[in-house]
């Protein structure tokens, strides 16, 4: 975890608490920080303060947890095998195993996360070092969370194994700092994809703090409120969820537009969450009012046009006081969804399958109610 508690007593914290004066371990108030002193962090002050300070010192505890947890789980494929970028079994210096984290076939497939996260760490220095700009930032910071190789982003344990190793480097500098805004951004996604939601959540908290805290561009806080959501969706936490889409929805339509993809994708968002909510009606009018913008600015075949479809099919074939009307709107719409979806993504693609899968649901409910 980041620190965002009292080491004392674990309530939630401000940016500004008090801290240690020699380890910046944090605190609510000077009563917490006695009781902490007299329960044993004045054994462990000097080696948190060695380690570089409490921030530091967690992220690498942190990190070296998550490298363990990765190396384990791909001892398996990784046997008898070296890492494509050092050429070693065990890492020269950590004695760390390898991992196997991405797409790419034969030796390109191993690497130890120090490796990886040592080159990740000189693209991004050459970007700072000669003022290479945003783009080149971007392309470079992918390298954090996806294989220079096949592309593809690294799986679960290793991503969240890279996501620390990310942060633990660039923990140190300035909120302002791109870098270090980019690193909070990564752990708590690479978090959320190895299914720590819980960790994410203080993760994904603190940055929107951090965003409005130093005034950030409405882009991120925006962006930012959107995976906070999905966090909160993930944790069984709807009505917080919900209440987030909204908002993002609502600025996204200020600040974009409702033509923009990322306006169509934050109306597509806040239907699932009324839809997991049961709030059909408001669901379906939201997809009637967003679908057609859909289907004209980004095509049929567009992946997100199709989901926008399946879900507001799903909205009419769920709803309990549906008509027959309603059922058989929703099968008609998943069918030709089902059809475009087929053309342009495949029989085998997940997106394909949902909608499959929902026109099943569909038949069975208009056959149900026609027979009564």
């Amino acid at each position: 975890m980041i620190l965002t508690t009292c080491a004392a007593c674990a309530a939630p914290l401000a940016h500004d608490a008090p801290r240690c004066v020699r380890c910046k371990i944090r605190y609510c108030d000077s009563t917490c920080q006695h009781d902490h002193w007299r329960r044993g962090h004045k054994q462990m002050c000097k080696k948190i303060h060695r380690g570089g300070n409490a921030e530091q010192y967690n992220a690498d505890k942190k990190y070296k947890e998550a490298v363990a947890v990765a190396v384990e789980a791909c001892a398996k494929d990784t046997k008898g095998q070296t890492c494509y970028i050092c050429t070693q079994a065990l890492h020269w210096k950590t004695k760390e195993g390898l991992v196997r984290m991405c797409a790419c076939r034969g030796t390109a497939g191993f690497a130890h996360v120090s490796c990886l996260a040592e080159q990740a760490k000189i693209l991004v220095a050459e970007v700072e070092e000669n003022n290479l700009g945003d783009k080149a930032m971007d392309v470079r910071f992918a390298r954090w969370y996806s294989c220079s190789l096949c592309e593809q982003q690294y799986h679960g344990v290793v991503g969240c194994a890279l996501g620390w190793a990310c942060w633990k480097t660039y923990l140190g500098r300035p909120e302002t700092d791109t870098a270090r805004k980019l690193a909070m951004n990564l752990l708590g996604n690479s978090l959320a994809i190895a299914n720590h939601h819980v960790d994410a959540l203080t993760v994904k908290e603190a940055e929107l703090s951090m965003h409005q805290r130093v005034g950030g561009p409405e882009e991120h806080i925006l962006a930012t409120r959107s995976n906070l959501a999905m966090t909160y969706r993930a944790l069984g936490r709807e009505e917080e969820a919900l209440h987030l889409r909204r908002e993002v929805y609502s600025g996204r339509l200020k600040l974009n537009g409702e033509e923009h993809e990322e306006t169509l994708r934050a109306a597509f968002n806040y239907a699932n969450s009324l839809l997991s909510l049961q709030r059909y009606a408001e669901a379906k009018a939201l997809l009637r009012k967003t679908m057609p913008v859909a289907r004209r600015v980004l095509g049929e075949g567009n992946r997100l046009t199709l989901k926008m479809r399946w879900t507001y099919a799903k909205a009419l074939y769920k709803d309990n006081r549906a008509t027959l009307d309603d059922l058989r709107e929703a099968v008609s719409t998943l069918e030709d969804a089902e059809r475009t979806a087929r053309q342009v993504l495949g029989g085998v693609h997940p997106t394909t399958g949902e909608i499959e899968r929902a026109l099943r649901d569909a038949r069975a409910a208009l056959q149900a109610a026609t027979e009564k």
